[in-house]
């Protein structure tokens, strides 16, 4: 830290000549260290304005202050406080914060009420209807009705972009097209969807999404202007935008560890967060032997403890299970049993997981574990996974090997009669169709939540689809949005008689158009 301290220049080049001027202060923009050394430098203010009752909150430079208060002379004094020790602070510390660039705004539901007046360093802070936070615009009544007109005007900025590539008869594919609309514009959209899925419930914000929405769709399924939003998304494969933020709300929310309605009796699985994760020193070189026949692994079993895993999903049950050999012979075995909503992956990441605190508790020198999920023993390996199964698995191998034991991990491959791994499938499969006791992990996965709250949003759009007024000769081929979802969304192409006809537009597009037309002609040269 002393050298990137000490010693600087600043050079610059322009029009062939160089300038350099020695700096003491500041800190280059984009350096890897900037962002560190910011935190050091802002973190005294953080905690002065924290014992001061104060609510704040930063990201890089940008500081919010939340106030509150029964009038807005007690909202004043306060916030006109905070104001004055941030700005005593910033002198203090050789920093300027530019009052001029300071914005203020009053939420409250009161009809009537008085305007508090602040100021920064003499300078006066001007209200506002509105500030931009993050990305996401905050009004003073809390509609983020301005937020939703933002978004879909840059929305449909990228739309017009890409509308000058894509006509009905020749331009980018309609999967392209999808690609483009699905990694560009619905992530403009739903960006900070948990923060205002409250505004979708209103019909003008609907319309809005649907707006952004229609011209897309058209464009996928290369159907005319006059189809209809409701034709255009069930020929193109998509959900409607306004259910598309409920769902990335929902899985948001989530993820944070809030319990869903469909799944009120169930843990999400969450990952270990990046503070709990081991230092880089005191990761373990942790490798993959891969061994392909039985004769490998009868060359790569000299170890005093032989352990192999599995893991086994069939009808809709999940089990995962362990076989542990001395020699050629099996001395132990466990069953373990998990919830009908968890994973194959994440039984043969317990079975791993178990196995490696076997190899603990152990008092045998040598363990080779053996398993033939490549995916779980990647992730056991890889330290930068944040998996609570895999960062156990690796607590166990590094408190191993502290204890003086070796242990080394094997890929073996699937269903080829190897006497190990085929042991540990059968006592998996036993785990999941014959367990009664209760489930040794029942962490819904991620992949799961993600299932459930597609099924959601497909019943809802469904419902608006049956119901809805429009979509007439659309429904006669596809009378149900969740049969339509499953046959359109996997194909590949989409043929324009085909989306011309469903969508009710019975007249031929311009290339057999073009063909009748011309055999028409022939026609009647032929009669003169």
């Amino acid at each position: 830290m002393d050298s990137y301290l000490t010693d600087r220049k600043v050079r610059v080049r322009y029009a062939g000549e160089e300038h350099s001027v020695d700096t003491s202060k500041g800190c280059v923009q984009g350096s890897i260290g900037g962002p560190v050394l910011w935190n050091l430098l802002l973190d005294p203010l953080l905690k002065s304005l924290d014992t001061q009752k104060v609510y704040c909150q930063a990201f890089a430079d940008d500081v919010v202050l939340v106030f509150d208060g029964d009038t807005a002379l007690e909202i004043e004094n306060r916030a006109n406080a905070a104001l004055e020790h941030v700005q005593e602070w910033g002198i203090n510390n050789k920093l300027k914060f530019a009052p001029q660039k300071t914005k203020a705004m009053v939420i409250t539901r009161r009809l009537k009420y008085d305007i508090p007046r602040l100021n920064m360093g003499g300078t006066v802070i001007p209200m506002s209807e509105d500030i931009k936070i993050l990305g996401v615009t905050v009004d003073n009544k809390l509609t983020f009705n301005a937020h939703v007109s933002n978004v879909c005007r840059r929305a449909i900025e990228v739309y017009k972009q890409l509308a000058r590539a894509a006509r009905a008869s020749w331009g980018l594919h309609p999967e392209v097209i999808k690609l483009i609309y699905t990694a560009t514009i619905e992530p403009i959209v739903l960006y900070a969807a948990s923060v205002w899925v409250s505004a979708v419930a209103k019909l003008g914000v609907i319309k809005q999404l649907a707006a952004v929405q229609r011209g897309i769709a058209q464009k996928v399924c290369k159907a005319y202007r006059t189809v209809s939003l409701n034709s255009a998304l069930i020929l193109a494969g998509m959900l409607p935008l306004d259910l598309r933020v409920r769902e990335a709300a929902s899985l948001y929310e989530a993820k944070k560890g809030q319990l869903l309605p469909g799944l009120a009796d169930a843990e999400i699985e969450q990952m270990t967060p990046f503070a709990e994760m081991p230092h880089p020193v005191e990761r373990a070189d942790l490798q993959i032997v891969c061994l392909e026949d039985q004769e490998q692994v009868d060359g790569n079993s000299d170890y005093d403890e032989c352990i192999f895993t599995d893991g086994s999903k069939i009808g809709g049950k999940v089990g995962a299970a362990l076989s542990i050999w001395k020699g050629d012979t099996e001395t132990k075995t466990r069953k373990l049993a998990l919830s009908n909503y968890c994973t194959v992956y994440q039984a043969e990441l317990l079975a791993l997981c178990v196995a490696t605190t076997e190899v603990r508790k152990s008092k045998s020198k040598s363990f080779g574990v053996y398993s033939d999920s490549m995916s779980a023993l990647q992730t056991i390996t890889n330290y930068d996974s944040p998996h609570p199964l895999a960062v156990e698995a690796r607590q166990n191998i590094k408190a191993s090997l502290l204890q003086g034991k070796a242990v080394t991990l094997h890929w073996i491959k699937a269903h080829a009669g190897l006497k190990g791994n085929e042991r540990a499938d059968g006592l998996a499969k036993e785990a999941a169709e014959n367990s009664r006791k209760r489930p040794d992990y029942d962490r819904c996965p991620i992949s799961f939540v993600k299932r459930s709250l597609r099924m959601t949003t497909l019943e809802e759009w469904n419902r608006r689809y049956t119901t809805g007024e429009t979509a007439s000769v659309t429904k006669l081929f596809f009378p149900d949005a969740l049969v339509a979802y499953r046959i359109v969304k996997p194909k590949k192409t989409r043929r324009k008689v085909f989306a011309s006809e469903v969508s009710g537009n019975r007249n031929m597009i311009e290339g057999g158009l073009k063909a009748l037309q011309h055999r028409s002609k022939d026609n009647r040269a032929k009669q003169l």
